[in-house]
């Protein structure tokens, strides 16, 4: 197996586990806002989604939200993020083992700079190794699962589609991931992975196992 020449890593519940509190906080405050769900809903139908995407599936289901809703939101998350949010098992290794190899790696996040700034900011070491390779959705105008920030990413590695990997936790990142003509690994460590795979990933249950399924 040939490994990749790029391996472009979702931000949140790939490389810092901030989707638990984040999840959890909006399925509170949207339910002080009419809308009643659970976190099994929270998480398969609102991981992944820009926020003003969140605010739009919310309303259409019955949240009676106000019109400044996400800026509110981003308040309250950016709050609880900075009480400390962990790397998720094994990443540090993996960023380790790509070094070692002299495989480039970025991140490409439809969260914005500013919430990447809190949740991997507070892990220096490797928040300096990112620098400059970290792109947003909410920077470059285009979002999964759009296939464009992917797309972005390589460009900036000058590296081919066909010689890149999506490491994603999202079903709208897999979809990114396979209309840019990716390989995509679809992180569930606690799941089956079948929503991922559904859109055309491979399993990933541990991101330990991930430097063996790329030839590393």
């Amino acid at each position: 197996m040939t490994p990749p020449e790029l391996v472009i890593f979702d931000c949140d519940g790939v490389i810092v586990d901030s989707e638990p509190p984040t999840l959890a906080l909006m399925r509170d405050d949207l339910a002080t806002h009419g809308l009643d769900l659970t976190m099994a809903d929270i998480e398969r139908d609102y991981t992944g989604l820009l926020m003003a995407n969140v605010a739009t599936k919310a309303r259409e289901n019955g949240a009676r939200l106000p019109n400044n809703w996400v800026d509110l939101f981003y308040v309250k998350m950016f709050d609880r993020l900075r009480e400390g949010v962990a790397l998720m098992d094994g990443v540090t290794e993996v960023f380790d083992a790509l070094d070692a190899a002299g495989i480039a790696y970025r991140v490409a996040s439809n969260g914005p700079d500013a919430k990447m700034e809190i949740t991997l900011g507070a892990h220096p070491d490797l928040y300096a190794r990112l620098n400059g390779r970290i792109h947003s959705a909410h920077t470059h105008g285009t979002a999964k699962p759009d296939p464009g920030l992917l797309l972005i990413a390589a460009q900036a590695a000058a590296v081919s589609p066909e010689n890149c990997v999506m490491i994603d936790d999202s079903p709208s990142g897999c979809i990114a991931a396979r209309r840019a003509g990716i390989r995509c690994f679809g992180f569930d460590p606690s799941g089956d992975g079948a929503r991922l795979v559904a859109e055309g990933a491979e399993h990933l249950a541990s991101m330990r196992d991930l430097c063996a399924k790329i030839g590393l």
